[in-house]
């Protein structure tokens, strides 16, 4: 009975392994891994073609943010068809919010 444990057991670590190893390559072909530290990945656009930036996660506490936040909730409730945080404004829109926001 210990010997059946020993060998469930190494099995159960083997196992952990080859999933980690594969989730950690999944990442890095779809491109998740690529936002440093501090920042957030959202997509901005009204369309289906919605162009991905990367932002501080400080721009996330700002007003002017928070009422995009709360436009994306009230469009897209929890469920985000692109998988992430995703903006429905103009992209011109938004890269000028981004610069306002980077001044201050």
């Amino acid at each position: 009975m210990g010997i059946q444990l020993i060998g469930l057991s190494h099995a159960k670590q083997k196992l952990q392994r080859s999933l980690s190893a594969r989730i950690a390559s999944l990442l890095a072909t779809s491109g998740t891994n690529n936002v440093p530290k501090g920042h957030v990945a959202v997509y901005v656009g009204e369309t289906y073609q919605r162009k991905r930036f990367v932002i501080p996660i400080s721009y996330l506490n700002h007003p002017l943010f928070q009422s995009l936040l709360n436009l994306a909730e009230e469009e897209f409730g929890f469920d985000h068809p692109m998988g992430g945080l995703t903006i429905p404004c103009t992209e011109d829109y938004f890269t000028a919010l981004a610069s306002i926001l980077s001044g201050s």
